[in-house]
């Protein structure tokens, strides 16, 4: 199953642990792990996730396919 939004690659090339962006979003690990898998999201976690990425949140296309 492909997952339905490109937040592992986007986090890898930044460089960024799973924990690391959890941290900088205020998530917890458990859901970056969950979206990453292809699991939906609340827009508001997706909106922490993009500002701690330095995306805008016009940009959310991006980091996620909807």
């Amino acid at each position: 199953m492909e997952p339905e939004n490109n937040l592992r690659k986007i986090r890898e090339e930044k460089m960024l642990s799973k924990v690391e962006l959890a941290r900088l979003a205020t998530v917890s690990p458990l859901t970056i792990d969950r979206i990453e898998k292809g699991k939906s999201c609340r827009l508001s976690t997706q909106r922490k996730i993009l500002l701690a990425l330095g995306f805008k949140t016009t940009e959310k296309e991006l980091v996620f396919k909807q």
